[in-house]
């Protein structure tokens, strides 16, 4: 296994390996969840390709400065995990090596980031859509694999590739959860005592809904005020956002008709955590 921080060390090491390359983007603080996308990752590649994780906390992707400093970066316990997992090429750069000074160039998508997280964290997207781009070249990946625990970053992703020609597949992989149903999250090991027991009623709460919906209720004011009730049953919890979207465009509905996705953001404390699930007419 290499560990390489250098940009263009990454971009040699990375075009002179074996091929299919399968890249796996993750900000480090690797848990279960990231260590599926990486055996996901290891199966694609066989065993001649190549499987490349970059490590990198990317600072335009923050919109609070407090969560950006909170990051964890347990360095040495995801470079283990990730030679446990069978990855080839590990890429750890700083952010100096990743973004000049006077960098005045950043990739925007206009439409899918309008709702959920883009609405509630400005300037969100646009730094995940450069960053993903900028390793996508430097790594001339073939395939890349990605969580649905974010699944607006996916579908985001996937519309960037799609609009830009950019030649690598994208591959969506199942949300990992705690045995009490908590979608794993990074964040999760900031919660304190009280906010880690309570967390698991995010998760409920978007399954009462849905149990709604198949009684044949169809209003999403309906099924959205189920959840929120649910989600505010909590003396701890905060909603930063509770909004029902069309699966495909992301652009709230009314009624649902066709496959929609029940999706939230919750403060618990400073620390912000996000669920989702999709529902089916």
């Amino acid at each position: 296994m290499q560990v390489i921080a250098d940009p263009a060390g990454f971009r040699a090491a990375a075009t002179s390996s074996g091929s299919p390359l399968v890249l796996v983007p993750t900000m480090g603080a690797l848990h279960e969840g990231h260590r599926a996308l990486i055996r996901r990752a290891r199966k694609l590649a066989g065993s001649t390709g190549t499987v490349a994780v970059s490590i990198f906390v990317n600072p335009i992707q923050f919109d609070r400065a407090g969560d950006l400093a909170a990051y964890p970066k347990p360095l040495e316990a995801d470079l283990a995990a990730c030679e446990a997992e069978g990855a080839d090429l590990i890429f750890t750069p700083e952010a100096g090596s990743m973004y000049h000074p006077d960098r005045s160039v950043t990739v925007t998508e206009s439409l899918l980031s309008r709702h959920l997280c883009g609405a509630t964290r400005p300037g969100h997207f646009d730094g995940v859509c450069t960053v993903v781009l900028k390793l996508f070249l430097l790594s001339g990946a073939d395939s890349a694999v990605f969580g649905e625990k974010d699944f607006q970053q996916l579908a985001i992703i996937r519309r960037m590739v799609r609009d830009l020609d950019v030649p690598v597949e994208i591959i969506g992989h199942p949300t990992i959860r705690e045995a009490d149903g908590l979608a794993m999250s990074s964040r999760n090991v900031r919660l304190l005592p009280d906010h880690r027991a309570d967390a698991p009623r995010i998760r409920q709460s978007l399954l009462a809904a849905r149990d709604l919906l198949a009684t044949g209720e169809r209003s999403a004011t309906a099924l959205l005020a189920s959840a929120r009730a649910g989600i505010e049953g909590s003396t701890f919890a905060k909603i930063d956002y509770l909004e029902l979207v069309d699966a495909e465009t992301l652009q709230p509905v009314s009624e649902i008709e066709r496959p929609a996705v029940l999706a939230t953001a919750v403060f618990y404390g400073e620390v912000r955590l996000i669920d989702h699930l999709t529902l089916q007419p």
